[in-house]
């Protein structure tokens, strides 16, 4: 599928049986055009999705740190009143766990979105012919609308609770793009399967829940054992300890293994990418009849 007539006023695109990868080159000039070219569509559905979303909630932008902030009292008290026995932690406890819950949750609407987004525009995909790259974009921009609002939040908090963030505040924003870049990479490889099969779609949170607990977001890293094992073998978890290092000031003990994940993702991204737009076809067909 690529344009024939460059004089045109409109593109023309040619429909051939050949497989896109036995022109690597073209598929992947096709893939960042069509990434341009959605960007406008991308912008319009994310503002659209935001007020509707939110529009008829009473309670409108708070559902985005409601459910954070709950499972944070939460944790604390199963902690203060010795129900669950956690380690002592670098931070307040309140301090760690709470950020540790907010950075989760920014990482679980990354991985959430490329599904939900499909699955939204499916009478859209079977009608129009419009660039697919739209609605994972989309999905990003909402991710980061909801994680700005977070950001604000957290900072907030840390005042009152008489944490002052250092320079390495600055860095902040990279662990955030991190979290958004690997939750992307995972839930668009998810999508193709998930749209065929709403199992996945289902069973992801029960998953999700086991891999926060074996992630240092309520728990910090344990010292031995099986558990130090599965925590530092989880690639969230340098994901998790150096953006929350970053914002509190903390020397980030995790770096390298850090940059290897985001360089990891970006791969991944890459490839998962192409699996997208070789599927979507052949998924929209199923999805017509």
């Amino acid at each position: 599928m690529r344009p024939t007539d460059p004089d045109s006023a409109l593109p023309v695109t040619r429909y051939t049986a050949d497989s896109r990868l036995q022109h690597p080159v073209q598929m992947i000039r096709d893939m960042f055009r069509d990434l341009a070219a959605g960007r406008e569509l991308a912008w319009r559905l994310a503002v659209r999705d935001i007020r509707a979303q939110y529009r008829q909630a009473f309670l409108g932008l708070l559902w985005i740190f409601i459910l954070p902030l709950a499972n944070t009292l939460t944790w604390i008290f199963l902690s203060g009143s010795g129900i669950v026995n956690v380690a002592e932690t670098d931070l307040p406890y309140p301090v760690y766990v709470f950020t540790g819950t907010m950075l989760w949750a920014i990482f679980m609407e990354a991985l959430n979105a490329p599904l939900q987004q499909t699955n939204a525009a499916k009478s859209m995909l079977a009608k129009l012919n419009f660039p697919r790259e739209a609605l994972i974009v989309s999905g990003i921009y909402q991710t980061l609308f909801s994680a700005a609002i977070k950001i604000i939040l957290l900072i907030g908090a840390l005042l009152l609770l008489g944490i002052i963030p250092g320079w390495s505040i600055l860095l902040f924003p990279l662990g955030i793009l991190s979290l958004v870049l690997v939750g992307t990479a995972i839930g668009l490889m998810l999508t193709p399967v998930g749209i065929l099969y709403t199992d996945i779609g289902r069973g992801l949170p029960l998953v999700m829940q086991f891999l926060m607990y074996v992630t240092p977001v309520v728990f910090p890293m344990p010292k031995e054992g099986l558990a130090a094992t599965l925590f530092t073998l989880n690639p969230l978890s340098p994901l998790i300890l150096t953006t929350r290092d970053w914002l509190t000031g903390l020397p980030p003990d995790f770096l390298d293994y850090f940059i290897a994940v985001n360089l990891i993702a970006f791969l991944l991204l890459l490839v998962v990418w192409i699996i997208y737009r070789l599927a979507m076809p052949i998924l929209i067909e199923r999805m017509s009849a």
